[in-house]
């Protein structure tokens, strides 16, 4: 079994920043890709950004291009969401997933989720 825990949010400001973690285990994390997703109250779970196994491709929804960052340590299997310029729409709880396969992982396919932690923005 693969396990996630996320960890690093909490409560900013508008324009402010937070860096959020997922450390995983079980298995080999070198060989997933690795994405965050986000759950504000009352809407479904959206794709925010992904990075492959070796960090070399990412992608991210038009909405944080440019303010958020994602990136990964294989040596402390760990991914990282760095998210500057933070805004209220961004407001929401934030969930890490791996998936085998970076070109699908935005489909939500895979079972392998974090608990989630929860960022809140003030404006």
């Amino acid at each position: 079994q693969v396990r996630l825990v996320e960890s690093g949010g909490g409560l900013a400001q508008a324009g402010g920043s937070l860096r959020l973690s997922c450390e995983v285990s079980g298995r080999t994390f070198s060989s997933y890709a690795m994405a965050w997703f986000r759950q504000a109250p009352g809407k479904e779970r959206e794709f925010v950004a992904a990075i492959n196994y070796n960090g070399v491709n990412t992608n991210y929804i038009d909405s944080v291009k440019g303010r958020f960052t994602i990136s990964r340590d294989n040596a402390k299997n760990t991914v990282y969401l760095q998210m500057n310029s933070l805004k209220f729409e961004d407001t929401a709880v934030y969930y890490c997933n791996a998936d085998s396969a970076y070109a699908l992982i935005a489909r939500m396919r895979s079972d392998y989720w974090g608990q989630g932690t929860q960022v809140t923005v003030s404006s």
